[in-house]
């Protein structure tokens, strides 16, 4: 279990967090929300990078404040940028977080690196420098380390930036099993991963708390507000009622999807909201 408790993050002029509380248990929790915020900041303070300015976050009972090392020994991290020494290998790199993890016994880190490597499926260039990589492939070495030493919580910011879709696909379907045994903190910017991987999730906004519930729940926050119909290629001029989800042009007409709190247009039907749909009407998508 892990529970965040009154966490706030304060600079000279930004308040990066405002009084955060999250409870996360096993499984894979989304975090969302906009750039700016806080994301980021909750994810290095989570891994002890960081400093809360007020607050506390404990991990397997273990307090940030007052045990960071026994924090340590408990979690994996995936940065939002991942930068290793480049004249590295995927081996020699997973061979040295493995020591810093306290995998100490070579045949257990031996075993434990080539899992991880066929799981992101990097075995083929596993002794390849990092530098001749794609940085798909170095995003995926990242995934790899973050998972060494079985972690009971597992922090991941933006880890499909540059994977293909196969690729994003292997990963969801890999937390998916990891997260039946330990908690996985998932952020990301494609709501497609979070849909398809999580159940419960959180969202930020400057800072604060908007919301601490399920899939479901945010897709409740755009009922009855998402409306679909044809309109003619015209009718981006003069739109201002509602957020504009999609457009699809069909000759001289387009077929338009708005977020809107009434009938944006003639013909418009209501349509069943996708979880990006709720939330975007969670952030005030609506006017």
């Amino acid at each position: 279990m892990i529970e965040i408790k009154n966490l706030s993050k304060l600079y000279k002029h930004h308040k990066a967090l405002q009084s955060v509380n999250l409870e996360i248990s096993n499984g894979i929790y989304g975090l969302l929300g906009p750039n700016g915020a806080g994301k980021s900041t909750l994810m290095r303070i989570m891994a002890t990078l960081m400093k809360p300015t007020a607050g506390d976050i404990f991990i397997d009972s273990y307090s940030i404040n007052s045990d960071p090392e026994k924090v340590r020994s408990v979690i994996g991290y995936l940065p939002q940028h991942f930068h290793v020494y480049p004249q590295l290998t995927p081996v020699e790199i997973l061979d040295f977080v493995g020591v810093m993890k306290g995998i100490h016994n070579k045949a257990e880190r031996r075993d434990q690196i080539d899992y991880w490597l066929n799981e992101v499926n990097l075995k083929k260039k596993a002794k390849e420098k990092l530098k001749t990589l794609s940085h798909g492939m170095k995003q995926r070495v990242g995934i790899a380390q973050a998972f060494m030493g079985s972690p009971k919580l597992v922090i991941l910011d933006e880890p499909t930036v540059g994977l293909d879709p196969e690729e994003r696909l292997r990963f969801r379907n890999m937390i998916s099993k990891e997260g039946l045994t330990k908690s996985i903190l998932l952020s990301t910017h494609v709501v497609t991963d979070i849909e398809s991987s999580c159940y419960d999730i959180a969202v930020l906004q400057n800072g604060k708390l908007l919301l601490d519930s399920t899939i479901e729940d945010l897709k409740e926050k755009a009922c009855n507000k998402v409306w679909e119909g044809m309109v003619a290629s015209t009718f981006l001029e003069s739109f201002s009622d509602g957020t504009l989800l999609s457009t699809e042009y069909k000759g001289s007409h387009m077929n338009v999807r708005i977020l809107a709190d009434e009938k944006p247009f003639y013909g418009a039907s209501l349509v069943e909201p996708t979880l990006e749909d709720g939330y975007l009407a969670l952030l005030g998508g609506t006017n």
